[in-house]
Parts: C-alpha cells; structure tokens; sequence
C-alpha cells in the first residue's frame, strides 16, 4: 500500500514527486513520457530560473531532479500509461498497461493534456519549422514577423495577446462568423493596431519551404480562396486532457478538465488530488503546474498525517 500515486512526468508530477520524496512519503511515480508539452518547445524562456531552454532538456532535468531525490521512498515507472482507477477499501487501486497493479491511500493526477492539432495539409511537415502550439514557449522567436493565430476563443485571444508584445503583425483566423472569447477581450485586444481578425473562414492549407511561408484559407462570406504571408503559425483550437482514465472516480467539466479546489489542488473525491493542465484552473503553464503540484503535496500531507 502505497502512501501516493503520482500520475504524470511534467512539471507537476515531478514538483510533486521531489516534494514526496522530501516528505517522506511512500510514492509510486507512473509516467509514459518526461516533459510534459514543452517537450516540443526548441527554446522555453519562461522557466522561472533558467533563462532558456530546449523542451527536451528541461525534460531531462526534470527526470534528474527527481532520481536525484526518490531513494528508497519514490519508486519510478517509466513508459506506462495508467489505464483505470478504482476506489477501494478506503483506498484506490490502479492498473497500467504494463502490467502495474498497485494500491494507494491518495492519488495525485498530473497526466496533463495534448493540444488539438491543426489538421490540414502542411500542418505536419511544417510543425516546429514556424506551425507551433506553445506561444508563452515559443513566441519571442518571432519577434518582428508576422504571424497568425488560429482560433478565436480566450486561449487565442490571450495568445494574441501575448505576440503583439513581439511580432510584427498578427492576424486571427477564426472559423465561424463570431469570436468565442469574452466581448471586451475581443475588443481589446482587436484594438491593438497591429492586429487584425478575419472570421468565417475555412484553413486549406499551410505553405513554407524550408520554414513557413503562408497560410491559405477559404473566404466563406465571398467564396474566395486567400493566402497571408506569415514567418509563424500559432495554433489555438483546444486541449483534449489526458483524464479518461480517471472519469469514473473524479468529476470532469465539458471538456474533460479535472474539477478541483483552487485552494487546495482537492477533487471532489476524498483521497484524489490533480495538478496542471488536466485541471480546470484558469491558466495552464509550466509554472503555474509546478506550483499547483506543490500546493496539492502539501495539502496530501496534512490529509495523511494531520487529519
């Protein structure tokens, strides 16, 4: 019986599973993959400590921060996806899909989420070579081009937001005929003389040579087929969380976020706690993970040896 499992090797389960170690907790670690989504990022420059650092790196680190700290108190699972949770005699059981069995008094879900991917041709081959769905990672390397963002709910808006600091210009790209995000964010940010917003459209494709060039898309209002020259692609069309394996033991929203206390990282179900971009908080960056999962340790503490 373990004291906690951390589900999860991004910047929140590895906050979480060096506050363990520290705490003397009895944790079992499970992750298929180190890094989290920075891993695609060929320079994060928002790590709080570090002034820049490829996504594949701070992955490294994070695994070396960890094994440097687990002794005999964290035990370590790579490359194995948990598949179920089910509660059990006051506790949790979990299966993963390499075979791992193991019961747990407390969870820890920090499995995180993917971005939805820009599904047109070009989108691939392009991807890292100026398509990027990470702007607080990547943005300051377009400093002085013009780029385009794809999506028109808060995340775009906020993404926009967030390259007018340095792009050149920025153009949004929405689908439909009206924007999804707040009425006085739109306006705000639509205010920006370097911004502009183009609705009801459709995306056909993304050009480039060696890097991208343009993206074409399809005026639904005239019929035309348009092109906008651009150096950067910033995709803004949702989050699917890693959280299906959880969905019979904790409460998701509408899309799959992990409902918890902002206060204290809680679910709604006594024993399990979530951290990072699985969850429903408002923002999701490295940071903010990293720091969630150490409000959540501290609080498994208190539930395990002060309650």
């Amino acid at each position: 019986m373990y004291d906690l499992i951390i589900v999860g090797g991004g910047p929140a389960g590895v906050a979480a599973g060096v506050y363990a170690a520290r705490k003397r907790l009895k944790t079992l670690f499970i992750t298929s993959e180190w890094g989290g989504q920075s891993t695609v990022s060929e320079g994060i420059q928002n790590w709080i400590g570090t002034i820049n650092i490829p996504g594949l790196e701070l992955a490294a680190q994070l695994k070396a921060h960890l094994e440097a700290y687990k002794a005999d108190i964290v035990e370590i699972k790579e490359h194995e996806l948990v598949t179920s949770v089910e509660e059990k005699n006051g506790g949790f059981i979990i299966q993963t899909d390499g075979g791992t069995a193991a019961e747990t008094k407390t969870i820890l879900i920090a499995s995180g989420s993917a971005r939805r991917k820009l599904n047109i041709p070009g989108a691939d081959k392009f991807e890292h070579k100026g398509v990027t769905y990470c702007a607080s990672c990547d943005g300051p390397i377009f400093a002085d081009k013009d780029v385009v963002v794809i999506g028109g709910g808060n995340a775009g808006f906020e993404t926009a937001a967030q390259l007018l600091a340095y792009a050149k210009s920025v153009t949004m790209l929405q689908r439909g005929p009206q924007y999804r995000a707040d009425e006085v964010t739109v306006q705000k940010v639509l205010s920006n003389p370097k911004m502009r917003g183009i609705t009801n459209t459709e995306l056909v494709e993304v050009k480039g040579e060696h890097m991208v060039t343009g993206i074409v898309y399809k005026d639904m209002g005239d019929g035309q087929t348009k092109e906008i020259p651009c150096q950067g692609i910033f995709v803004e069309i949702g989050l699917v969380p890693a959280t299906d394996y959880v969905k019979s033991v904790v409460e998701l929203n509408k899309v799959g976020q992990v409902v918890i206390d902002p206060r204290t990282q809680q679910t709604k179900t006594p024993g399990i706690w979530a951290a990072g971009d699985c969850t429903d908080v408002l923002y999701h960056q490295n940071n903010i993970a990293a720091g969630d999962a150490v409000r959540a340790l501290e609080d498994i503490y208190q539930y395990l040896h002060a309650r």
